[in-house]
């Protein structure tokens, strides 16, 4: 039996996971699920019970309207209400939503660097979703707290907030390349 020191890189309690999973939820976001079924439901209601006297063009795009909006709505809200990070020994994954969908997956031999952010907020972003700003880069915002930004090779950034997000950060820099770890 070999016995190895605290800190030691050869014991399996410093070894980083196979595999890093994280995520973060945000439940205030259900509460825009209703409206958007009631938009839904009042499209279904508008089409069926046509007593509009103004004519067909007019209960048309209310029809039209209401429906787009409840699943824009219901869509948004399903979508960003939940998202689950993976970081395997090649690429981080990041699922939206239940079904998984927008998905975003980022080789790790494209990052150039990550960083932990320790108050990411939506206001910053313009709001919660998946969010493009130039002078920031891209984020995937789904609550107000901590987040992992990867600096990429093409000199863009992307933040997604993701609970333990330090771990995540840890996990990132021990799996890139030599040349491209940063210094201490």
């Amino acid at each position: 039996m070999t016995d190895h020191t605290h800190g030691e890189r050869g014991s399996t309690a410093d070894a980083p996971p196979e595999v890093w999973t994280g995520s973060a939820t945000n439940r205030v976001q259900w509460l825009l699920a209703p409206a958007g079924a009631l938009c839904l439901a009042l499209g279904i209601e508008l089409a069926v019970d046509n007593m509009w006297t103004s004519g067909i063009a007019a209960l048309a795009m209310s029809v039209v309207g209401c429906i787009a909006a409840g699943l824009l709505i219901l869509f948004g809200t399903l979508a960003f209400v939940h998202v689950a990070v993976k970081v395997d020994k090649d690429c981080l994954e990041v699922r939206c939503g239940h079904m998984g969908l927008p998905r975003r997956r980022i080789l790790l031999s494209h990052v150039e660097g990550a960083d932990f952010a320790q108050v990411v907020c939506p206001r910053q972003w313009g709001g919660w979703g998946y969010r493009s700003r130039p002078e920031l880069g891209t984020a995937i915002v789904v609550r107000r707290g901590e987040g992992l930004v990867l600096r990429l090779g093409d000199g863009r950034k992307f933040t997604v907030t993701v609970d333990d997000a330090e771990a995540a950060v840890r996990i990132i820099r021990d799996r890139l390349t030599p040349a491209k770890r940063p210094t201490a």
